[in-house]
């Protein structure tokens, strides 16, 4: 009978790889909740309604890639395809904005998008969420920024560098898009049949096509950036002066647009020159009328989401293998120093100590070459004579040293081999 595979895109986390995305994770926590965010943790699945009005509905992800369905009530279900969506729609129904604090929510966690898996991007991908609720101010703009940077560093990748750009208002957009129009529909028979579609439903998103020659046309196009207005340029200098304030690097990307209908204002992207064609680990922008479409207040918020995956394999580019190893491993030979040193093992996790054994007391050189493989730092070794002399070998793998130590306070004993 053949076995059953795992979806196609949809990737198993093995052993050997946690290490890497608990070193993210934990990195992420940290920082964030330095600055003040909270972490919230939302459903899988939303109502399909909440993606079609957040991110619209001429776009990409609601048109081609979201996993949606019916449920058995006939309700359409959709898998989260983003998270901003959900974070709004959970500030929203528990009236996180009731007492009109500034709300700093953050979370871990997988997406879903239906589109051809490659390397960097699958179908069930991770990320990092971060979202600022209650501000306009170009303060947060920058410091959200600067965070970024900030986790990026923290987490050891070196070689990126933030893009930032301005979308405008819904009303110098507006402009912006009928001059956009006009610029492609003169070289409507040079675009790509996925640009000149878009050039009706979402013409920014022709800024995101991936064909050569739609790029190198591109090149040639106006930039919304020149077509802001006063009040929203002024916005952009500010965050600017901040970031140069916090000397966080930065370059002015004009060809930068957020595939999202909810942005506008600040934008940005942290990218890297070692993914290809995929060279953005992580972006976001301003959103300040998204709380007011989904039924809520007309809030200002601001948020970024960086890919999970993106970041691992950045991290194993520049680093050795992280793995998990014990920090002890007990070898108990015999059928009296197997059942002692099973009994040991216990305690020793019981003090938050990483330990493992070979529970089938083979023998000496075989518990050793499993003890080795481990990676476990000490070798703690019961036989029959030591647990007649009330005595326990601790070996130290990493020095080549021995020693014998009692083994009625060993548990207290290896305490200080921690480190």
């Amino acid at each position: 009978m053949q076995s059953i595979q795992a979806v196609r895109g949809m990737n198993d986390i093995l052993p050997d790889a946690v290490g890497w995305w608990r070193r993210v994770e934990n990195a992420a926590r940290e920082v964030l909740e330095s600055f003040g965010y909270r972490e919230v943790r939302t459903p899988l699945a939303e109502k399909l309604e909440l993606f079609a009005r957040s991110i619209g509905e001429s776009t990409d992800i609601v048109e081609k890639e979201m996993y949606a369905f019916q449920d058995r009530n006939g309700e359409w279900i959709a898998l989260r395809p983003e998270a901003t969506a959900s974070i709004v729609r959970s500030y929203i129904q528990h009236g996180l904005h009731s007492d009109s604090a500034l709300r700093k929510l953050y979370e871990i966690g997988p997406m879903f998008r239906h589109e051809r898996p490659q390397k960097g991007r699958y179908r069930q991908f991770h990320q990092i969420d971060a979202e600022a609720f209650g501000t306009d101010s170009p303060m947060i703009d920058a410091e959200m920024m600067h965070m970024l940077s900030l986790l990026v560093e923290r987490i050891g990748i070196s070689g990126v560098i933030l893009h930032v750009n301005t979308l405008g208002c819904p009303e110098c957009r507006q402009t912006y898009k009928e001059i956009l129009k006009g610029f492609l529909k003169e070289k409507a028979d040079l675009f790509c049949p996925d640009c000149v579609r878009r050039r009706e439903t979402n013409p920014l998103r022709v800024f995101d096509c991936k064909v050569e020659k739609c790029q190198a046309l591109l090149d040639r196009a106006p930039m919304l950036i020149d077509y802001v207005c006063r009040d929203c340029r002024a916005h952009f200098d500010a965050v600017k002066d901040y970031l140069d304030k916090l000397a966080t690097r930065y370059e002015v990307n004009p060809r930068i647009v957020r595939g999202l209908d909810y942005y506008m204002r600040t934008t940005f992207e942290v990218i890297s020159d070692r993914l290809g064609a995929q060279n953005a680990i992580g972006g976001g922008g301003r959103y300040n009328g998204l709380v007011r479409d989904l039924g809520g207040p007309d809030v200002a918020a601001i948020g970024f989401a960086i890919g999970v995956e993106r970041l691992i394999m950045l991290l194993q580019q520049e680093r050795e293998q992280i793995l998990r190893a014990p920090r002890f491993f007990l070898v108990g030979l015999g059928e009296k120093p197997l059942e002692k040193a099973f009994l040991l093992l216990q305690q020793l996790r019981g003090r938050g100590l990483e330990a493992e054994m070979d529970y089938g007391g083979r023998s000496l050189k075989s518990q050793m070459r499993r003890a080795d493989k481990s990676g476990a730092r000490y070798v703690l070794i019961l036989g029959e004579n030591e647990l007649v002399q009330r005595q326990i070998q601790v070996r130290d793998m990493l020095a080549g040293t021995q020693e014998l130590l009692p083994l009625d306070a060993i548990v207290e004993g290896v305490e200080g081999l921690r480190d």
